[in-house]
């Protein structure tokens, strides 16, 4: 009878350390738990990152830029942000060494948006009209690449300082000309303010000279160095999510929507699949799959980067972006 409780109090202790196992990670979105979201939930729902030896837990954010704050503190482990703001930041030595360690938006969403009825169809055409951005836009700080790339006379275009819940409003209003944002929660926005998606014109910011990539996923440097197969178990299983996403957009929005019961289905749906199309799977996620990024465009995208930002310790593309934790080619490739 004593061996069986005592082999019965080490089973008990097994299972309990067992269940300890699991590596707690914290992970801090951009922005709200709208479409593009999902690939995280179908993660989780489908027992990715559960199978790698995870506890994840997602939170809901108020901008692509308050992540890094977030994971450089270790409040998260790991977050999704914007690069380019990632850039900036990696410029003071003083800061945590954040890098991403992989790259989602491949394409980011920075974009002009406006309404066909205001003539704006190129770039230069923004002369002579009234730019709507909120001063903390992603899209608005990469202005000056947009400027400079197009030959556009700055001096011809008023910009009006906006916050961001009037923002699609008033282009819907025409108290404004155009507007920066990311596309698709405008064109989302715009919709839901009566303009019919035809009516609607996007400027994507890359297809107009701006060669910068998007949203990536952060780690803090220290859980990076502490638990670095808990950083891979993360990018691998995130990155099964997306693939299942991108085969079933209409699946995979119905894992967001248990988490944001107040949302449009439909709305959500659109948004995940417009930013699928356009920001996720571009021509080289195609042909070298997800979560990398070509280290020479990153350079490149530092160096345009100083069209808007003064450097003072400029970083190198290495400083920013690892590849050492993701998965081969073969299990990132999408159909």
């Amino acid at each position: 009878m004593r061996i069986h409780r005592l082999l019965l109090s080490a089973l008990i202790v097994c299972c309990s350390s067992s269940a300890l196992a699991d590596t707690a990670i914290r992970f801090a979105l951009d922005w709200r738990f709208e479409g593009p979201a999902a690939p995280y939930f179908v993660a989780i729902d489908k027992g990715y990152y559960k199978d790698e030896g995870l506890d994840v837990t997602i939170d809901a954010g108020a901008s692509s830029v308050e992540p890094i704050n977030r994971v450089a503190t270790a409040t998260y482990q790991m977050g999704f942000a914007d690069i380019n703001s990632l850039i900036k930041y990696r410029d003071n030595s003083k800061n945590p060494p954040v890098r991403a360690v992989m790259m989602v938006y491949d394409t980011p969403a920075f974009s002009i948006v406006t309404l066909k009825d205001k003539g704006i169809t190129k770039p230069k055409d923004l002369e002579g009209k009234v730019l709507g951005a909120p001063a903390p836009d992603g899209a608005y700080a990469q202005w000056p690449i947009f400027v400079d790339a197009n030959g556009i006379d700055a001096s011809k275009v008023r910009i009006e300082n906006i916050g961001f819940p009037v923002r699609e409003p008033m282009l819907a209003q025409g108290r404004v000309d155009a507007i920066t944002g990311f596309w698709f929660s405008s064109f989302m926005n715009l919709k839901a303010n009566g303009v019919k998606d035809e009516d609607i014109v996007v400027l994507l910011l890359r297809d107009y000279g701006v060669d910068l990539y998007g949203n990536a996923i952060l780690a803090n440097p220290e859980f990076m160095k502490n638990h670095p197969e808990a950083v891979k178990g993360f990018v691998r299983a995130t990155i099964k999510g997306i693939q299942d996403t991108i085969k079933d957009p209409e699946s995979a929005i119905d894992s967001l929507m248990k988490r944001n019961a107040i949302a449009n289905r439909d709305v959500e749906l659109q948004r995940l699949k417009m930013s699928l199309e356009r920001n996720f799977v571009t021509d080289d996620v195609k042909n070298n799959g997800l979560g990398d990024v070509d280290m020479q465009r990153l350079e490149k995208s530092i160096e345009q980067i100083g069209l808007t930002f003064d450097y003072t310790n400029k970083p190198k593309a290495g400083d920013i972006f690892t590849a050492e934790f993701l998965p081969a080619r073969e299990e990132r490739l999408v159909d």
